[in-house]
């Protein structure tokens, strides 16, 4: 689960058009009363960076006094009445919420001891929960809804888990309303029972079993101190060794005492394999994916004496690593922008690595799996999966054939057992789990979910090329309805942060889009890992701005091509993807009919200032140094939105319990936008119970994609779906 844990870790965290639409041309502007929200008031704090002086009218929301978490809740209410009075709103989540849970997923697999371990929801189901496979059946070891009941509160979620060697137990980490404030519970498999925890502090999402299923290594945030600044949240965090029994030991950081040698930024992480003598250290930094590695023996991990050996410095460009015996296997970028895969024997120097499976061009590398048989690797073009395998007996490389074109979303093995276990869908074909038998060189469907009658040939799927604004190539795809001709109503998705891509993924809120008339679209940005390594610099620091504009250009790349108009093209985006969105929003306020922002990130100058900020400087920068400030302000949405420019409408959304982009964040942007003096709405949802999203619950997400879809109808024109909202003084009216 190291590699889901990494990627939701890292996930975060120009002059204007001045196009004039007329008042008169946005029946919204003319409603009053309860129908428009309420501005939020301007008090304007200016400070000079770096020779600039920079004006925050919000300055204050970042301290969520009360008057301020009044006036977020007020957006929340009034985006919410807006939204209910559509029409077919109501309608359209119903069928929403019975097309999702018409289906039973599971993900997460793994196998150990005999056990079958994943999460699942069950047809019907609200959440995920843990369950395991055995000789006995299946059973539940983790019911959310019942431990929901149990304490009244706020819905749980399952974080991670992670499974001991032998299958004998397993430990999951669970946090509340969407706050990804773990604690980690350790439960018997064979009979359920609860046999240690709740270990606090477990927020990073990393754990590793020692190799005799007795001890766990814990990842933990710091005890935080009475006062303390809340950009010190993640800072001195540590590695520690935990016997389920008494209180763990720090083992590793900047504040254990022992180790390698750490900076309060760094954040330790220890991988422990069962078939292999060594441990292996990392030290993340913040958001960046080049790691530093130390090994060491793995039976010596609690010596407050253990020397531990360094392998890899960050500048080595080495992005993921597994042992197995005694070769360690490592992905590295270091000269290969697409990525390639070297082999070292333990005790070796990394210069005495060899190259497994080389880049090249066309082929983005981005995990590898070792089995008794092979090793795996999962590699990618544009925005499809593609599986090699390397026998150990033999060094060579065949490729497996996939059962379709599409995305492997998960894939699990086991240096103890032969073949893998893929999680397999593709944009209009549902995931299922399926297993490789090398020796009979087939996949069998383990049948873990439940598919109801789908059939996929009624969508399309169109793999195109934009023209970007300096004449690059910027891959989009387009996904549509084949029985729909003509300009449709678009929704177009960007991120482009991380070097997290856009891929060919199975999304059930999204088919149901397509269900109700709508296609949609991804433009695979610059500053994604959709071409490689070179893809995610170009959309990065100074190169920033060609992250927004790529997504310009697919835009206007799918007007010309006759899929649509402006008055039917809506952007969407969220978290660090805010970045993009909110900068093509405010550049280019005339080609969107409107703009959906999830969470996101749109004040660049004040990221660092919040909790998980100091994390995302690698990815971004800081204001602390005047190239990083000169980058920062040209990404921050909010310092773009000009008066007297007509945006399209937005709808933001923020959960309360949001640890990755604060409250006030989204707060501020809509704040902006509606004291520009733009007529068309401007609406903050918010959800009391959320966060970031990862520990929604479907009904949760069903209520959102609701909203949004019936946003996006509502904005393009169609018929039913303008909101009809009733003032005290007036009789009930639409608005446009």
């Amino acid at each position: 689960m190291r590699t889901t844990a990494f990627a939701a870790w890292i996930a975060l965290m120009g002059a204007a058009c001045t196009t004039q639409v007329p008042t008169s041309s946005e029946p919204l502007a003319a409603v009053g009363g309860s129908t428009r929200a309420t501005l939020a008031p301007v008090k304007p704090v200016t400070e000079v960076l770096w020779g600039a002086p920079v004006t925050d009218n919000y300055r204050y929301m970042e301290s969520m006094d009360p008057l301020t978490v009044e006036w977020i809740r007020s957006q929340g209410t009034h985006a919410h009445a807006v939204l209910s009075a559509i029409p077919q709103r109501a309608a359209l989540e119903a069928r929403i919420a019975a097309f999702t849970a018409s289906f039973g997923l599971t993900k997460g697999y793994v196998a150990r001891g005999g056990r079958a371990f994943y999460e699942e929801r069950a047809p019907g189901s609200d959440v995920f929960d843990l369950v395991v496979n055995d000789d006995a059946g299946k059973r539940k070891i983790i019911d959310l809804e019942a431990l929901r009941a149990s304490t009244g509160g706020a819905p749980y979620a399952i974080d991670y888990f992670v499974v001991s060697p032998d299958g004998s137990r397993v430990a999951a980490g669970l946090s509340q309303g969407g706050s990804e404030a773990s604690s980690i519970f350790v439960h018997d498999t064979a009979t359920g029972k609860l046999v240690a925890g709740p270990l606090d502090r477990a927020d990073p999402g990393f754990a590793a079993w020692s190799s005799d299923s007795q001890r766990l290594y814990v990842t933990r945030l710091k005890q935080p101190a009475v006062g303390e600044d809340a950009s010190e949240k993640y800072r001195n965090t540590t590695v520690d060794s935990w016997n389920m029994k008494s209180e763990p030991i720090r083992i590793l950081g900047s504040t254990a005492g022992r180790g390698p040698s750490l900076s309060a930024d760094e954040t330790p992480v220890l991988d422990i394999w069962p078939t292999s003598s060594l441990a292996i250290a990392s030290s993340l930094n913040g958001t960046q994916s080049e790691l530093a590695l130390w090994t060491a023996p793995a039976s010596r991990l609690n010596d407050e004496k253990l020397a531990w050996e360094p392998l890899a410095a960050r500048t080595d460009d080495i992005t993921a690593v597994k042992a197995a015996g005694d070769t360690l296997y490592l992905l590295s970028h270091k000269n290969a922008p697409t990525f390639q895969v070297l082999g070292v024997k333990a005790g070796q120097p990394l210069s005495a690595a060899k190259v497994l499976v080389p880049a090249q061009e066309n082929r983005v590398i981005e995990s590898i799996h070792v089995a008794s048989d092979a090793l795996y690797v999962l590699a990618r073009h544009r925005a499809y999966s593609v599986l090699l395998r390397l026998p150990h007996a033999s060094g060579g490389i065949e490729e497996v054939a996939l059962p379709f074109k599409g995305l492997v979303l998960e894939a699990s093995a086991d240096a103890r057992q032969m073949g893998v276990t893929l999680n397999v869908q593709s944009f209009v074909v549902p995931p299922s789990t399926l297993s490789y038998d090398p020796t009979r060189k087939s996949f069998a469907d383990l049948k873990l979910g439940v598919t109801p009658p789908y059939d996929s040939s009624r969508y399309t799927v169109h793999d195109l090329d934009a023209k970007g604004h300096d004449g690059v190539s910027i891959p989009e795809t387009l996904i549509h309805r084949r029985d729909i001709k003509g300009p449709q109503v678009v929704v177009i998705q960007a991120y482009g942060a991380y070097g997290i891509s856009q891929l060919a993924n199975f999304s059930f809120r999204t088919a149901s889009f397509l269900e109700a008339g709508g296609a949609y679209a991804y433009c695979h940005v610059r500053g994604g890992g959709e071409l490689g390594e070179a893809w995610r610099l170009a959309g990065k620091d100074a190169s920033k701005p060609n992250s927004w504009r790529d997504l310009i250009a697919c835009a206007e790349d799918l007007i010309a091509r006759g899929y649509t108009t402006r008055d039917k093209l809506f952007a969407f985006g969220g978290s660090a993807g805010g970045i993009t969105l909110g900068r093509a929003l405010t550049e280019r306020p005339d080609l969107f009919a409107g703009v959906i922002a999830i969470v996101p990130g749109v004040n660049t100058l004040r990221q660092e200032f919040q909790p998980v900020g100091p994390l995302n400087i690698p990815e971004f920068g800081t204001i602390e140094t005047e190239s990083g400030f000169r980058n920062l302000y040209a990404m921050d949405s909010i310092q773009h939105v000009r008066p007297g420019v007509q945006y399209p409408a937005v709808l933001i959304t923020s959960g309360l319990n949001d640890p990755r982009v604060s409250p006030w964040e989204p707060a501020k942007f809509a704040a902006a936008l509606q004291a520009s003096g733009s007529v068309r709405p401007v609406l903050l949802r918010i959800d009391a119970e959320s966060g970031h999203g990862f520990g929604n619950t479907k009904s949760q997400d069903d209520a959102l994609h609701a909203d949004m879809w019936a946003f996006v109808f509502w904005r393009a024109g169609l018929p039913g779906w303008r909101p009809r909202v009733t003032d005290s003084n007036r009789a009930p009216q639409a608005i446009q």
